[in-house]
């Protein structure tokens, strides 16, 4: 490690040692607090790789009186529930970032005011796009970790098979996609053998809808627009790309096959073209097939301008949590720029010692992105996975997320149970967005009341 590095790490414990404490109903260090106590029990969350751990050890460093508690396992929405019910939740939930409205009007999350005042957190370092999904009517109930965004993978050696460029993919001419789907495609007698175009719908409609100028929803969270003509034509769109590769049966069953985690990837087995996928996917490329001939570029909207859609977890503080104030310091370190400097090379170690590239890590904290890139990232010498980091930093400002809802959980389950009829065959678009509409409006206007 470069002496400036070292100098950066040894600065950020010491700023993470005079920052971690107080919280909700506790003052912090500068005021003469102490460093939180107590037992801090988590769901939803795991210690599963050097990003998590690293950051976890910080705090446990840096809070020795704190008795931290994590069940490991990915959220569960009836444990949640039952727990919040029975009057003994846990401290803190890691959840989707998309949740945060319909839990903060159930009343079973806290509103974070107190503790972002007290603990001096800064929401200004994180992203917009985060920051807007965890804020309903102007109050915080969440702190954002990362941000994952979806950018445009492509197999630049399918496509010198098929005679054509990158160039040649332009997700913003939707007339001529189910063309270059046919062309990029391989489908005989009836059995799907390697996928052209993949729309990733349903999880990715929003993004198609922004592309072709719509929002599935008001950006106050309280008005659902599933049943404009440019939602149905989005979805439209994209169910056509699929029918045309044998229909969705054979299109998911084929697609179910694929490891997006190993060294088989599908880039690796040639089994797929072009695809929108989170920029994460570009991590495990990078790791397991460093050789594959990856493209990554913006994907754009109608007038090809780059466009992409923001996700992430968030921490929320439960109601009844016993101990809010540690719950508090807790996320301020986890999500602090020094913390997660400190996680990214862990990371970067990591991959050097296994001789494999580090590509960067992405979070919600904008000014610890700008640190990570600026003081430790290091191209790879690899100029396909140079271009991608350089692609995947140029949209995260760009980014748009669904906004935070009041009904957001039931919002999203009337528009995915509508595109699932679609893909199905059950029913139209036009008809099928119809009916979600009004099954979103109900929600909407029932959460309003």
């Amino acid at each position: 490690m470069s002496r400036k590095l070292r100098a950066t790490a040894i600065a950020g414990v010491l700023a993470l040692a005079v920052s971690g404490c107080g919280g909700v109903g506790g003052g912090d260090d500068d005021a003469g607090g102490t460093a939180a106590k107590g037992t801090l029990s988590t769901m939803g969350f795991g210690l599963s790789d050097e990003i998590a751990s690293t950051r976890v050890d910080a705090f446990k460093r840096d809070h020795p009186g704190v008795d931290l508690k994590i069940t490991e396992g990915a959220f569960d929405e009836q444990q949640f529930l039952s727990a919040v019910a029975s009057g003994n939740p846990p401290d803190l939930v890691y959840m989707d970032r998309k949740l945060i409205g319909t839990y903060a009007t159930r009343g079973s999350i806290q509103p974070l005011t107190d503790c972002v005042s007290k603990q001096k957190i800064d929401m200004a370092q994180y992203r917009p796009a985060a920051r807007n999904q965890v804020t309903l009517d102007g109050t915080v109930y969440a702190i954002p970790e990362f941000s994952s965004v979806r950018v445009l993978y492509l197999n630049e050696s399918l496509l010198r098979q098929a005679g054509l460029t990158v160039d040649d993919v332009n997700v913003a001419d939707w007339a001529g996609l189910p063309a270059l789907n046919a062309k990029l495609a391989n489908v005989s007698g009836g059995r799907l053998t390697r996928i052209g175009i993949d729309p990733k719908i349903p999880e990715f409609l929003p993004m198609w809808a922004k592309a072709n100028g719509v929002d599935m929803i008001s950006q106050d969270g309280r008005t659902a627009r599933l049943d404009d003509p440019k939602v149905v034509e989005a979805l439209t769109t994209g169910l056509k790309l699929v029918q045309d590769q044998g229909g969705f049966g054979k299109f998911k069953s084929f697609r179910d096959t694929f490891d997006f985690f190993g060294a088989q990837n599908p880039l690796v087995k040639n089994q797929i073209v072009a695809w929108p996928m989170e920029e994460w996917f570009l991590n495990q490329a990078a790791k397991n097939s460093p050789k594959a001939e990856l493209v990554v570029k913006p994907f754009v909207d109608r007038q090809g301008n780059p466009l992409t859609m923001s996700a992430g977890q968030a921490w929320v503080i439960t109601k009844g949590a016993k101990n809010p104030d540690a719950a508090c310091a807790f996320v301020k370190q986890m999500t602090a720029t020094d913390t997660w400097l400190a996680a990214a090379k862990a990371r970067a170690d990591a991959r050097k010692a296994a001789g494999q590239p580090f590509t960067g890590v992405w979070t919600g904290n904008a000014e610890a992105d700008k640190k990570i890139f600026d003081e430790l990232y290091q191209p790879t010498g690899n100029k396909r996975f140079d271009d991608a980091v350089a692609t995947i930093r140029s949209v995260q400002d760009v980014a748009f997320a669904m906004p935070a809802s009041p009904a957001g959980a039931e919002f999203d389950k009337a528009w995915y149970d509508a595109v699932n009829r679609v893909l199905a065959g059950q029913a139209q678009p036009a008809e099928a967005l119809a009916r979600a509409q009004q099954e979103a409006t109900a929600a909407l206007d029932k959460a309003a009341k």
